[in-house]
């Protein structure tokens, strides 16, 4: 497989990574940490695909981008009220949540019964993902080795193992989300990240 890249801000890049994720290829792509590498969350081939792509244990859970929160839904059901608050306070941005898998989602996505959701706060992401809906998406890299923050690093480790690479420049890196259980009673943070206790306790409060 040839992998492409192209400029994210070429009139016909988005609808191009639009069109081959429709088509069950693997699509990499700048995130407000680090690129990501994406598949058709409805398409079980393409998201063995991502685990095939990086070489990745099938134990590992892939979680899901949004870019608008009407696709919650399609993601999970049974949301609590908590859920609705961060997403609202932290939205788009460094958390992801882990809440009920929607019993629609392939059974490869996660080999429990959870899925982890976040909304990055990129605009090539954004506008990505608001023309395709939930993606299942995991960090731009072979397993074990660095994330990737530019384009010619994703295609350094991933080239010929993926249909195409948006190239929006460098992204920042740092640290990696923040990741809150959502599914049980008391909410619980499993990952520590930008997003600090103390600003998801103010805003469970309210």
């Amino acid at each position: 497989m040839q992998t492409r890249l192209i400029p994210a801000s070429h009139p016909e890049a988005i609808p191009q990574a639009q069109n081959l994720l429709k088509q069950g290829e693997l699509v990499a792509f700048p995130t407000d940490t680090v690129y990501g590498l994406a598949a058709d969350v409805r398409n079980s081939q393409a998201i063995e695909g991502l685990y095939l792509a990086k070489d990745r244990a099938a134990s590992k859970a892939i979680a899901v981008l949004i870019g608008r929160m009407e696709y919650l839904v399609q993601v999970s059901v049974h949301l609590p009220l908590a859920v609705y608050r961060l997403v609202e306070a932290f939205w788009p941005g460094p958390l992801t949540l882990v809440v009920e898998r929607h019993p629609d989602l392939p059974g490869n996505l996660s080999p429990l019964a959870t899925v982890g959701v976040r909304m990055p706060d990129h605009p090539v992401a954004l506008t990505l993902l608001n023309g395709t809906g939930p993606l299942a998406v995991t960090s731009a890299n072979l397993a074990n080795a660095a994330n990737t923050t530019s384009a010619q690093a994703v295609l350094e480790q991933l080239g010929g193992r993926i249909a195409l690479i948006l190239d929006g420049g460098q992204t920042p890196g740092g640290l990696p989300s923040t990741v809150v259980d959502c599914t049980r009673t008391e909410l619980k943070i499993l990952r520590l990240g930008p997003i600090t206790t103390g600003e998801i306790e103010r805003v469970l409060r309210i």
